[in-house]
Parts: structure tokens; C-alpha cells; sequence
């Protein structure tokens, strides 16, 4: 990906995305900045409340192993692209053509693919390019926009991707009433959320709740459930063993780690979140 971690300290990372670097700020940077402040005043918007904007265009495009997405300064800091998931992208793509090659599926069947939180769709346009049919589900219709528009960058507006714009949790138990079956699960809870009907989400106490309500809509043949959590309190053992209570009796193994990027100016490794899978 056209990405870098410059540098980072001091409450704060320098990053290049695509053609811009951003100084944005990070509570978890608890070490000093390895650059002199002239390289960090070469961002060309830095976050303070909200942007200070030089010369940073509406959107600006990115792209990684083939797919292209828009990157956007957010009012909550963030971009819409999310570096440190790349490999999971890769992942996502590899573990779905394999599969697909493997699974015992009709003439002209499609594995089935559930991307839940799913925000700009990045994930749900790899594992579409990768030959699978793909349910994104979020509650902000902004970022389902958003989704749509990097669809639209890679010319795929023929894929099978359908666009949902609801509660999470709700979808899911309406899935199962509708015996809606998926061969791959992923998704990336927040720690709080609000669905369009003004329910909340409360990572705590619903997602146990969903993984339970997923584990009755997995396909006889499935392939991974993958989740991705920022700024909550568990660790990614927590996630593992969580997931190995909903799907360990379904073989296959659970892997868990911390989503990281690599700064160019010391090597550090800056942890941005946690994740946890299973996988056939």
C-alpha cells in the first residue's frame, strides 16, 4: 500500500497516505518522536479537535495489490483506510480463491460472505474480487456511500456485494429466521455504537451475543470467522478465547495477535488494535 508510518511519539503519529502526510494524534503513543518537529511540520493537515487543513483535497485516491479506495479527512480523525488490516486483506482474498477451488459448490456458486461493521468496504471488495458473494451491513449510511464509491473506483458495480444499512445484531437474527446460511464471517465491532433506530451497542455485553447468533448462520463448510477491535479494554487472548467458545467444537484453529504498523524513522512498532480468528 502507498503508506507510511513516518514517525511517531509524543501522543501523536506522522503518516504519508498515498501523495499526504497527516499529524494525527494517538493517546497510546507513549514515547518520544525520533524526527525533529521540521519533518512533523511538513504534514499537510494536522489534527488538533478537528483538521487543519493545508492543502489536502475533499478525497484522494489509494490503492493495495490491485484495489482502489478514496481516503478522506474525517472529523473524527480518521481517513477511512485503515493500514494496519492490509494483511488481512491479502488474507482474505487468499483464504477465500482457495476455498472457492476447494468447496463443493453448484456451477456458478459463489462462497457467501458476511462483512459486518463494514464501514468504507475495503475487505468487502477484496473478498468480492476474490469470487464471493458479499453481505456488507453497517448502521451509518454515510460509510455505506462510502463503500459505494470505492466500488465504483474498480469498476466493479456488477459485483455481488449487497449494501445494508442497519444494527448489526439485529441483521444477524433476522438472518437466522430467514435460514440465511455464510461460508466466512468478519467484522469490526466498536466499543460503542448507535444503530439507525437509536439502539446501542455496547461491545461488552453484545458481542458475545452476536457471536452466538453468527455461530447459528455458519454454512456446514465454513471458512473463517475474523474479528477486529480498537480502543476496548480486552486484550486479543480475550477475543481468542471468546471465539473459541462459539467455534472450537468446529475444528480448525484459532490464531490471535495486535494489529501493528512499523515506523520508518526507529522501527517501532506502533499496536493500533487487537484481532482474533478462526479458520478451517
Amino acid at each position: 500500500m502507498n503508506y507510511e508510518l513516518i514517525d511517531s511519539g509524543d501522543g501523536r503519529r506522522l503518516e504519508r497516505f498515498g501523495d499526504y502526510i497527516l499529524d494525527r494524534p494517538d493517546p497510546e503513543v507513549l514515547w518520544k518522536k525520533m524526527l525533529d518537529e521540521k519533518e512533523w511540520n511538513k504534514a499537510n493537515a494536522k489534527f488538533d479537535n478537528s483538521w487543519i487543513n493545508r492543502n489536502v483535497p475533499e478525497k484522494w485516491q489509494m490503492d493495495h495489490n490491485g484495489i482502489k479506495f478514496w481516503a478522506k479527512l474525517t472529523p473524527f480523525k480518521h481517513t477511512g483506510v485503515f493500514p494496519e488490516q492490509m494483511e488481512q486483506w491479502d488474507w482474505i482474498s487468499e483464504k477465500l480463491k482457495v476455498k472457492s477451488d476447494k468447496h463443493s459448490l453448484p456451477k456458478g456458486g459463489k462462497l457467501n460472505v458476511l462483512n459486518l461493521f463494514a464501514y468504507t468496504g475495503i475487505a468487502s471488495i477484496f473478498a468480492a474480487k476474490a469470487g464471493a458473494k458479499v453481505t456488507h451491513v453497517d448502521a451509518s449510511r454515510p460509510a455505506i456511500t462510502w463503500a459505494n464509491e470505492n466500488r465504483d473506483l474498480n469498476n466493479m458495480q456488477d459485483a455481488p456485494i449487497r449494501w445494508i444499512v442497519d444494527d448489526c445484531l439485529k441483521f444477524v437474527e433476522r438472518e437466522v429466521k430467514r435460514g440465511v446460511k455464510y461460508d466466512a464471517i468478519l467484522m469490526d465491532p466498536p466499543v460503542y455504537g448507535h444503530a439507525p433506530n437509536g439502539d446501542v451497542w455496547n461491545f461488552s455485553k453484545d458481542f458475545p451475543k452476536l457471536l452466538e447468533v453468527c455461530k447459528k448462520i455458519l454454512s456446514d463448510k465454513p471458512v473463517f470467522v475474523l474479528v477486529n477491535a480498537y480502543a476496548i479494554s480486552s486484550s486479543s487472548t480475550t477475543l481468542a478465547n471468546t471465539l473459541q467458545g462459539y467455534f472450537g467444537d468446529l475444528g480448525g484453529k484459532i490464531e490471535n495477535g495486535e494489529l501493528t504498523l512499523k515506523e520508518t524513522s526507529g522501527g517501532r512498532l506502533l499496536s493500533t488494535g487487537i484481532w482474533a480468528k478462526w479458520s478451517k
